[in-house]
């Protein structure tokens, strides 16, 4: 997709332009030269309906417009099935110099052309052999000739390899090096792909261990509290999910067992022992454990007992 095109100044000039073109077929060519969609090779794939959206035209029109480019001016050709445009003119302004970066961005962008026919078409009417001759390489075969005369196929061979042998010779040679920059490229950009699918496929993993283990914690108090304390419902479902979620999972186990031994077995409870639990930095049943130590040998308070306002908690 073209960030810019350039329209040469002679483009007002034109014969063609001048003395054949409305003023709504030169807003049309103009467009067919500048939209987003244009290329490098002068060949691009649209349709009807972009370009109706594009100008603000009906397709009826835009379609009477393409008719007339093409059966009257002769200056374009379009594919239906591929939904591909040629401008014949293309390279007469836009393809005029050669050199190494412009002859691969013309063979990157006619890899991707459907209908050969439309190379044809506008690489008869480039004047920078150096391009023309790779226009050329989609188009013309041996066959191309078989009707001439074997002297006169041997003049037009002596003629095209000398046109062509300072080409051949500068684009071998010029394009060994872009070709390798474009393998180690592909290389890298496959390195890197491979690299962050094994990413996301070890995180997958993780996250697949993780809820596995989530999963057999859950059914273990779930298990505990129809238990212990009342069949399970929808909304206590709910509830233990969620205290999972914010704490580890031995801690909601411990949590719902103080509350058992208490007599006080209530989701309330339950999330208030949590909640002090949190705010101590209690993050394990070791780190409860290890609390319970240190509050037993500084304040001598019975263990797993401890009061917060007038919620009795567990430790």
């Amino acid at each position: 997709m073209a960030k810019f095109r350039l329209v040469h100044t002679s483009f007002w000039d034109d014969p063609t332009v001048v003395e054949e073109m409305t003023a709504e077929d030169k807003y049309f060519f103009l467009y067919l030269l500048t939209n987003e969609r244009t290329t490098q090779i002068g060949i691009y794939q649209t349709s009807k309906k972009q370009i109706a959206f594009d100008i603000g035209y009906s397709i009826e029109s835009v379609g009477a417009l393409m008719q007339r480019f093409t059966e009257h001016h002769k200056i374009i050709k379009y594919n239906p099935d591929t939904r591909e445009i040629a401008i014949r003119n293309w390279g007469k302004y836009n393809l005029v110099r050669g050199g190494k970066p412009i002859l691969d961005c013309v063979k990157s962008e006619l890899n991707k052309v459907k209908d050969n026919s439309l190379i044809k078409y506008v690489g008869e009417n480039i004047p920078n052999s150096s391009i023309r001759n790779v226009y050329e390489s989609y188009y013309v075969t041996s066959n191309d000739t078989c009707g001439d005369t074997p002297c006169e196929n041997e003049e037009k061979r002596e003629e095209s390899s000398n046109t062509n042998a300072s080409y051949v010779t500068y684009h071998d040679s010029s394009t060994i090096s872009g070709q390798e920059k474009e393998k180690e490229e592909e290389k890298e950009e496959e390195k890197e792909e491979q690299q962050e699918k094994e990413e996301q496929q070890e995180q997958q993993e993780k996250e697949s261990r993780r809820a596995s283990v989530v999963n057999q914690d859950l059914a273990s108090i779930y298990k505990f509290f129809e238990s212990n304390i009342a069949p399970l419902t929808p909304f206590v479902g709910e509830e233990l999910d969620y205290m999972v979620k914010e704490n580890a999972p031995d801690l909601v186990l411990e949590a719902l067992k103080i509350s058992v031994r208490k007599n006080k077995a209530t989701i309330p409870f339950v999330e208030g022992i949590l909640r002090n639990w949190r705010r101590t930095n209690i993050k394990s049943l070791h780190d409860l454990e290890m609390h319970e130590k240190r509050s037993e040998n500084t304040n001598g308070i019975d263990q797993g007992t401890t009061t917060v306002g007038n919620v009795e908690l567990g430790f």
